[in-house]
């Protein structure tokens, strides 16, 4: 019986394994696609040489290096930073909708970020920190506002969807009595797209993703001793608030960075952990997986937003068209096996 046991965790975990890796390998393709494609193509070889510094040729260097990578990077680094993040929230709190996008964190970090451009004519860095001090002010709010001798899923994606909508009125309030100009500019905000943050803003990311995604597979012990309820984590020995706190702090400013290098790009931390959980299957927490596939999302939309229609448009809304559909088979799906808290 424990031989079987046991050869079952292998082959999962070399399952798991064999899955990761071909994620990895179609985000890396898209990566260089992202690279080759454009109004001058540059071949995958020549990307990949001028990228990883392996030879240098000026123009294409240019082209490749200066143009092209800091998008390529970007949609790579936000697309893993929200799904790793969305992944953390759902298996935290226990409900398939608990994302960042809907639960307050986002609409902070744009309220926030909109306010900067409209009210102060803030500058890109100055967007990108007001945007994380959005999503770390709302989420420390929507954590108080939720405590209740612990926290309970359901009450707080509850406060934090009401804490949106407020948000999000202010936010529409302040858009409505800008100047065109302001407007516009924080309209295009907040669609969300790649590659219309600083390199200073990519840099922090990528640290970010440095420190945190290794954090958040530390936690992984303790998030799957989390998803047994509270009382069961008691008894098992766990530190349940520290826990909580914790893994809600890796996920927060990992969305708040990546938010402030993109904006708000919806549904991408909804949809990527699930996608993920069902292809890797149930042999581990599934982080890595999940950011990969969060970038192969963005790397994806982004493409055809720049490159397949009559007219580029922002990359959220791409991921938008993406996402609804599945909210709404989620919402049918949820409320049909009363899942929803």
């Amino acid at each position: 019986m424990i031989d079987v046991v046991v050869s079952d965790r292998r082959t999962r975990r070399t399952r798991a394994g064999a899955v990761t890796g071909a994620l990895a390998l179609v985000a890396f393709a898209l990566f260089i696609l992202t690279m080759m494609v454009g109004s001058y193509y540059v071949p995958a070889w020549d990307v990949i040489t001028s990228a990883f510094h392996l030879r240098d040729d000026p123009s294409v260097d240019f082209i490749v290096r200066d143009l092209r990578l800091p998008t390529a990077t970007a949609a790579l680094a936000v697309g893993f930073a929200l799904g790793v993040s969305g992944l953390l929230f759902q298996k935290l709190l226990g409900n398939p909708l608990a994302s960042p996008d809907f639960v307050g964190i986002s609409s902070g970090a744009s309220l926030f970020a909109v306010s900067a451009i409209i009210l102060f004519g803030a500058g890109s860095t100055m967007i990108s920190a007001s945007a994380l001090a959005g999503a770390l002010i709302s989420a420390i709010l929507i954590y108080l506002l939720a405590w209740r001798d612990g926290i309970s899923g359901y009450r707080f994606i509850l406060i934090g969807i009401g804490l949106s909508e407020f948000m999000l009125s202010i936010i529409g309030y302040i858009v409505a009595h800008a100047e065109l100009y302001e407007a516009r500019q924080a309209m295009t905000w907040l669609v969300g797209t790649v590659g219309q943050a600083g390199s200073t803003e990519l840099r922090t990311l990528l640290v970010a993703l440095v420190v945190l995604v290794p954090a958040a597979l530390v936690l992984q012990r303790p998030l799957r001793v989390l998803e047994l309820g509270d009382d069961t984590a008691k008894a098992l020995g766990a530190r349940v608030e520290v826990s909580r706190l914790a893994l809600i702090a890796v996920s927060i400013v990992l969305i708040g960075f990546a938010t402030a290098v993109a904006g708000p790009i919806m549904f991408v931390a909804l949809i990527a952990g699930p996608i993920a959980h069902r292809i890797v299957g149930h042999s581990g927490g599934g982080i890595i997986a999940a950011g990969l596939v969060g970038s192969i999302i963005v790397l994806g939309a982004d493409l055809v937003a720049h490159h397949l229609l009559p007219v580029a448009l922002p990359t959220g809304v791409i991921t938008g068209i993406i996402g609804a559909p599945y909210l709404i088979w989620l919402l049918a799906t949820v409320n049909r096996e009363g899942r929803g808290g």
